[in-house]
């Protein structure tokens, strides 16, 4: 497997196109039942609104740092307003279409100790004349795109799908269907669908053997035109299947958590990973490593790249390839993770030389938090504060090294000329949840501890391991050289 392509995930450009929908999610605890009817009474204290259906699909190849659109229909409503402003701030770039008749789809889940109570949907189903208006907005925007994914949930967005894919195929693109109907021949001509089990036994397909699987699967694409099957199949894991080939791929043992949403991340990721350069079988490899890391999350949850890296350790230790997210990347990357509810931790240094103590320091750095955020001296400030002859390592070499740490999630470099040698601006920037220093500080003393603290934060200070230093190493090393 070539990782390379991880680097490459900001070339992936896609078009979703599909049933866009907002998920709310009312959160509260339950302590009573009510006197008006045997029902648990929820008292709501959170309010908390998400990108759902073919918006959520986008929102995860936004996270995987891809070029995305959307194509989707809403109503002119508080929802509609609502979803426009979620999507506005996840990086993608909307094409939403209002039809004042009918409603933005919404689903509004009472959540309580992180059972789900109760659903509540509001929707009415989209006509053709709505999907034309689609139709018309694909033939404008297909050709800023490289690839088109359409999200069908059977709301009637995608009634004129057969079209779509037309327009997309004659324009040269590569299509992917997550399919809801059971006649696949409205498919026709795309390269790859991703139905789910239930799905395609509805669609005609056998599942008394693996024999009677692979050639029931390999006839309905045949007979509907489709040029390739992923078939994700629970607690089997998925299947790639072709008419030539057929690749198998074990399920990720994972505690799961919650299942919403991870269909979505199958195709948006496998889609991604195509659009990075990567071949279909290594894609769907990574797509099924994702769906593992997301349903251990709650609710319809994202995947990141550092995410995926991780999982990957044993490619990376055989290749010796690791991914490190652009500089220029990771403050995105970081917000995405704050709108997911993960705690930010973020500390400092120069990271010259890594040692002992720097990697047990980061590691309980980490420990307080979800993520870990390291700002890291540029090469001008280090010379700055420590003299002349520093750094002995470079900022790409020490940049690398932190990011191989099993600790580190991000790294930012800071300390322009300009800006000073002091991370406070970065930390402006990024407002962590907590913030940690090393050695021996008051609170007070800490740059940017004040406006950790003015925005609910908390700083902490870690003392350094004994007999760990950096200067001391390269003294020593000197001494033994002479």
């Amino acid at each position: 497997m070539n990782l390379a392509a991880l680097q490459r995930l900001n070339q992936a450009k896609v078009l979703v196109v599909g049933d866009v929908m907002l998920d709310r999610y009312w959160h509260g605890d339950t302590g009573r039942i009510s006197p008006e009817a045997p029902v648990p009474v929820v008292k709501v204290s959170a309010l908390e609104d998400k990108a759902g259906g073919a918006a959520n699909v986008a929102k995860n190849i936004a996270h995987l740092d891809g070029q995305v659109g959307l194509l989707g229909l809403i109503g002119e409503d508080e929802s509609g307003k609502a979803l426009e402003a979620i999507i506005e701030k996840e990086n993608i770039h909307s094409n939403l279409v209002s039809v004042a008749a009918l409603p933005t789809i919404a689903k509004t889940r009472v959540i309580s100790r992180h059972q789900q109570v109760v659903r509540l949907d509001l929707e009415e189903p989209f006509q053709r004349v709505h999907s034309e208006l689609l139709l018309e907005r694909l033939k404008r925007e297909v050709e800023q795109y490289d690839f088109v994914l359409f999200s069908d949930y059977n709301k009637g967005a995608l009634t004129c799908i057969s079209e779509m894919i037309d327009v997309a195929k004659a324009a040269g693109k590569i299509v992917l269907v997550d399919p809801k109907n059971s006649d696949l021949s409205l498919y026709r001509g795309a390269d790859y669908i991703t139905p789910n089990l239930n799905e395609f036994k509805l669609a005609g397909g056998d599942v008394a053997s693996e024999e009677s699987l692979t050639h029931s699967a390999r006839q309905l694409i045949s007979e509907a035109g489709i040029a390739a099957m992923l078939l994700t199949r629970s607690e089997k894991g998925m299947s790639l299947i072709s008419a030539t080939e057929k690749y198998d791929f074990a399920a990720q043992v994972q505690e799961v958590s919650d299942v919403t949403g991870a269909g979505d991340t199958v195709i948006a990721t496998l889609t991604t990973m195509l659009g990075a350069g990567m071949q279909p079988k290594d894609a769907v490899e990574i797509a099924n490593i994702a769906a593992g890391i997301a349903v251990s999350k709650l609710g319809a949850a994202t995947v990141s790249p550092e995410e995926l890296s991780r999982k990957l350790g044993q490619y990376l230790r055989e290749t010796g390839e690791h991914y490190q997210a652009p500089f220029e990347d990771a403050l995105k990357h970081i917000e995405f993770a704050k709108r997911n509810g993960e705690k930010i931790v973020f500390t400092n240094g120069c990271f010259d030389i890594i040692h002992a103590g720097h990697v047990r320091y980061l590691a309980q750095a980490k420990a307080m938090g979800d993520r870990l955020v390291v700002g890291l001296n540029t090469d001008d400030s280090i010379s700055r504060l420590k003299g002349p002859e520093r750094p002995i390592n470079g900022l790409k070499e020490r940049a690398m090294v932190l990011s191989a740490l099993a600790s580190v999630d991000w790294v930012i470099p800071f300390g322009k000329q300009q800006e000073g040698d002091t991370p406070a601006k970065l930390i402006e920037q990024i407002t962590p949840d907590i913030l940690v220093k090393g050695g021996d500080y008051k609170v007070e003393e800490i740059a940017g501890a004040e406006h950790v603290l003015s925005h609910g934060g908390k700083v902490e200070v870690l003392p350094f391991l004994d007999g760990c230093s950096t200067s001391n190493i390269i003294a020593k090393a000197r001494i033994q050289k002479n």
